[in-house]
């Protein structure tokens, strides 16, 4: 789980302003951080399948969120797909 701090800094990088915790790379970047430390925790614990369960559900909010914004918004889904160093 992140902590209030780095979800923070996150949105400090991605949003408009402090506050924006909404907006689409907003989110996506914190699922993004979020999917990294539960895959970190699933290379130690294999047989964890309520975790992996929580898991695959991020990463499929998070293909929804990238693929709502690479609808509205193009040069914002490549930006943050740059940042976070996602491919497509």
């Amino acid at each position: 789980m992140l902590s209030k701090e780095q979800k923070a800094q996150i949105v400090k990088e991605f949003g408009k302003n402090e506050k924006d915790t909404g907006s689409a790379p907003v989110q996506i970047a914190i699922l993004t951080a979020e999917i990294l430390e539960l895959a970190e925790h699933m290379r130690e614990h294999k047989h964890d399948y309520h975790s992996q369960r929580g898991l695959y559900r991020k990463i499929a909010s998070r293909r929804k969120l990238l693929d709502y914004l690479a609808r509205e918004d193009r040069d914002s889904y490549l930006e943050v797909l740059d940042k976070l160093g996602l491919r497509r």
